[in-house]
């Protein structure tokens, strides 16, 4: 599932335009997410009302590894995030890039070393990350999605599944800022009317559960409730739930684990990102696809060409944070989203201006500050 360089030309993000109309190249745009469990960039140029990827890559860094016990980055955990980043650099210096944006989430929001690891990312590699708060990487994920909304129904649950973190955002769908084109997009601006942001993700959730093993339904069913007690309640969000329950609702989950998930349920003998993205699934085809999955050892998950070991010990948490939200907020359908925060950075960055042409760094590294 890894992206890499040869993405240059994809369509992506919220293009809903003619794809045959030329992207401009003249001004490029990075958007970078280093978050508890992916190192991910994406670089793209303007296409019409969306953009157009030149250059892609992620690279799973396990940054938040232990985090939960400790409280500590590792040394191992940062090693391995710094040498992606140090790729990210240099991609962003060779293809020019003028206007980048990167971004830290939640291992680097809660771990006691934080701060001075940004500051050692700043040293090592040329990039400024920026900490951004749990709202705005919930905002963030909604404005990548956008396009994928639908709009018949009344709201809509954008679930963002994190290694570190879970955030979840109900929309109105009946308001009209959702109507507006993909580059005047201003996430702080969107009809989002309720958001939560609960301190479980894939990797803390895996690691509070190391001992579910294959055929442990009662091991699964410890790590679903132990989701939905950590959610409770949000009391903003409680105008939604007759939404829900007249069939009026959907969810669109994006993260690495849905979209595993996703690529489980379809057969694929090959992670494809067009089959994936957007693609619709029913209740019972989760549920289905999840208890294939409590079968499963991991190696055996390993071996699941749209899982690979990278993922193995981390996909039934996934699998589990998708079943609470499905429980807590019943809706037969789920969206898949292989799109989320750094689209939404890009977009933002593209309908903002923000920021300038990144500064050469003095010295004998190299590379390019954000």
């Amino acid at each position: 599932m890894s992206e890499t360089a040869n993405a240059s030309g994809m369509t992506t993000g919220a293009v809903l335009d003619d794809a045959r109309s030329p992207a401009d190249e003249s001004t490029l745009y990075a958007a970078l997410d280093l978050g508890t469990n992916n190192c991910r960039l994406l670089i793209a140029a303007r296409h019409t009302q969306g953009f157009r990827i030149v250059d892609a890559y992620s690279r799973i860094v396990r940054l938040g590894e232990g985090v939960s016990q400790s409280g500590r980055l590792g040394e191992a955990a940062m090693e391995r995030a710094i040498g992606a980043l140090r790729v990210c650099a240099d991609k962003i210096r060779r293809r020019g890039v003028a206007k980048v944006r990167a971004v830290a989430t939640q291992a680097c929001r809660s771990a006691v070393n934080g701060d001075a690891f940004i500051a050692a990312v700043a040293e090592r590699t040329g990039l400024r990350l920026e900490v951004i708060t749990p709202r705005e990487e919930a905002q963030l994920a909604v404005a990548g999605c956008l396009d994928l909304l639908d709009r018949r129904n009344r709201a809509a649950l954008v679930l963002d599944v994190g290694g570190g973190s879970t955030e979840l955002s109900w929309i109105d769908l009946s308001e009209p800022g959702l109507n507006v084109g993909p580059r005047r997009v201003a996430h702080r601006h969107l009809p989002i009317k309720a958001w939560q942001s609960t301190p479980l993700g894939v990797v803390t959730l895996a690691e509070r559960f190391p001992d579910v093993g294959p055929d442990d339904k009662a091991g699964y069913r410890r790590m679903v409730e132990a989701v939905k007690a950590e959610m409770g309640v949000c009391a903003e969000a409680e105008p939604f739930h007759d939404m829900f329950a007249a069939g009026q609702a959907h969810i669109v989950g994006t993260s690495g684990a849905i979209t595993s998930l996703a690529g489980l349920h379809l057969g694929l003998r090959r992670y494809d990102r067009a089959k994936v993205d957007g693609l619709w699934m029913t209740r019972a085809e989760c549920e289905a696809v999840a208890t294939r999955l409590i079968a499963l050892s991991i190696a055996q998950r390993a071996a699941e060409p749209c899982i690979g070991p990278d993922r193995a010990d981390l996909v039934l948490a996934g699998a589990a944070i998708l079943q609470a939200v499905q429980e807590l907020w019943p809706s037969e359908r789920v969206r898949v989203a292989d799109r989320g925060l750094r689209e939404g950075l890009l977009l933002s960055l593209m309908a903002s201006g923000r920021a300038g042409r990144p500064r050469r760094r003095r010295g004998g590294r190299g590379g390019r500050r954000t």
